[in-house]
């Protein structure tokens, strides 16, 4: 196929120059309606792409075939069998995908570093998960993906189950073996799902970790908003191989999917891999030359260190790491990673990604140069000069691995909808959770709806809470009540 071309993009285009009147939504007619204190915020060329799918940006029948071809596009690029656009972010691909594997009351492993979207699709589907262990790195608190081993001692315990799901890379850049997960799959005929939200530059560069659809998967689900240069909400998830119905796929993503999805962010998916098809190995290798200057000039700074290789790959950890996510480890300093966060934020206007109770991550992409990564060294060095005065913060109470592993009592789903009551933290444990408690980012839940709660993992999220962590899904953020089953609904 021919690569410059960029349907979407050229529709777009077209329907401008064209001057179409539009009597269909939206109501702002190419901004004429919107507010002119809005349009003078975010720009009329905004609301100039903002128009219709169907009936807009091609006719009722969709003879153009405009999203069509555009998805074909990135499905060649990305060796994917097929490929589907997504304007409701990950978390709707993910979903999708889990329900194309697997339904109510099946089993489907998941490993249990698993984003909440996942459990959000666990409790709409009412899918059983069997829960498979990440690889705990116990000195640095950190959990890495779970190995094929583990994948294939839950299959030999439940060989019922309808197929894997794994994260990689995690958002700190840690990948799994997806060529051996998947090899675990595929001996038993099942599929593998990787949430790969955070890789969607891996097809793009050679020293790059190993990109899910060349490992094998069978569904891969990205995220062109966080590594790539799409807009927020902008996903594609890539179908390979022969396990999954392609038209089964196609019905879960609709029925969960929106019937007004946004041209703005499907051109933005449609440009990116244009973007990356003509010019990707030279911007990604460019990024990581920087990323390679940034991590060793941000070493020399007293009490940083940086996550690499040595820390992350390993027997008993990660296969690989991508180094664009720049873990800087803050233990030395006596300071919190929300701390850290809020500080430069306040002093010196940047904003990190990644936060817990030891860690920052400052993330790059192929949109960083010198001129953005001056300013954040500059702050770092400003962080270190500092430190002293960041250290009166109160201490995170992290569990040990085994206590921060809760045992799964009933289904996420039946707990969620089950008869609940929000009690006080120190009458919680032993209850049975009936909401999540996901310290975000990066949003992976602490504990799950239908899990026991036990007075470890309680401490550590009040605790947590106390030093600035954020649990944004729980019913009371501050966690003065934590939402339970009823007694007489709890399975003790």
């Amino acid at each position: 196929m021919d690569q410059s071309q960029a349907p979407i993009l050229q529709a777009l285009s077209r329907y401008q120059s064209d001057g179409h009147l539009s009597y269909t939504p939206p109501g702002h007619k190419q901004a004429r309606g919107a507010d002119p204190r809005v349009r003078a915020v975010l720009g009329d060329a905004a609301f100039a792409a903002d128009v219709l799918a169907i009936g807009g940006l091609d006719d009722h029948q969709e003879s153009r075939q405009v999203l069509v071809q555009a998805e074909e596009l990135m499905a060649e690029a990305v060796h994917a069998r097929l490929t589907f656009f997504s304007t409701c972010g990950s978390s709707l691909s993910v979903k999708a995908a889990m329900l194309s594997v697997a339904g109510p009351q099946q089993k489907l492993l998941i490993g249990r570093d698993a984003h909440k979207s996942v459990v959000a699709g666990l409790i709409l589907s009412g899918v059983n998960p069997v829960w498979v262990e990440p690889q705990w790195d116990a000195e640095r608190r950190l959990a890495h993906p779970p190995s094929p081993e583990a994948f294939e001692a839950a299959f030999a315990a439940h060989p019922e189950a309808r197929g894997a799901l794994v994260t990689s890379p995690t958002p700190y850049g840690a990948c799994a073996d997806l060529a051996g997960i998947a090899e675990v799959c595929h001996r038993r005929g099942r599929p593998l799902i990787v949430d790969e939200a955070w890789g969607a530059h891996l097809p793009f560069h050679p020293d790059l970790p190993t990109w899910a659809m060349d490992a094998g998967a069978d569904v891969c689900v990205t995220s062109i908003h966080k590594m790539g240069s799409g807009l927020e909400q902008g996903s594609v998830f890539h179908l390979g191989g022969d396990l999954i119905d392609p038209a089964v796929l196609a019905s879960r993503a609709d029925l969960l999917g929106t019937t007004s999805p946004s041209v703005l962010i499907y051109a933005g998916l449609d440009g990116w891999r244009r973007q990356m098809v003509e010019h990707g190995k030279q911007l990604i290798g460019d990024a990581l030359d920087l990323a390679q200057e940034v991590r060793a000039e941000i070493q020399t700074l007293p009490g940083l260190h940086v996550a690499d290789r040595a820390d992350f790959v390993g027997p008993g950890r990660a296969a690989d790491l991508d180094p664009l996510p720049v873990v800087i480890d803050l233990a030395e300093t006596g300071t919190t990673g929300y701390r850290a966060a809020r500080w430069l934020r306040e002093h010196h206007r940047i904003d990190v990604h990644l936060v817990d109770h030891r860690r920052i991550s400052t993330q790059l992409t192929h949109a960083d140069s010198a001129e953005t990564t001056r300013p954040l060294l500059a702050a770092l060095r400003d962080l270190v000069a500092h430190a002293a005065e960041l250290r009166e913060v109160p201490r995170v109470a992290v569990p040990t691995p085994r206590e921060l592993r809760l045992e799964q009592v009933c289904l996420p789903r039946d707990a969620y909808f089950g008869t609940t009551e929000d009690v006080p933290p120190s009458a919680a444990a032993g209850r049975i959770a009936a909401e999540m408690l996901t310290p975000y980012p990066p949003g992976i839940p602490a504990a799950l709806p239908g899990e026991r709660l036990t007075e470890p993992v309680l401490r550590y999220l009040h605790t947590g809470v106390e030093a600035g962590m954020r649990v944004p899904d729980a019913a009371d953020e501050r966690l003065r009540t934590v939402r339970v089953l009823v007694r007489a609904a709890q399975a003790d």
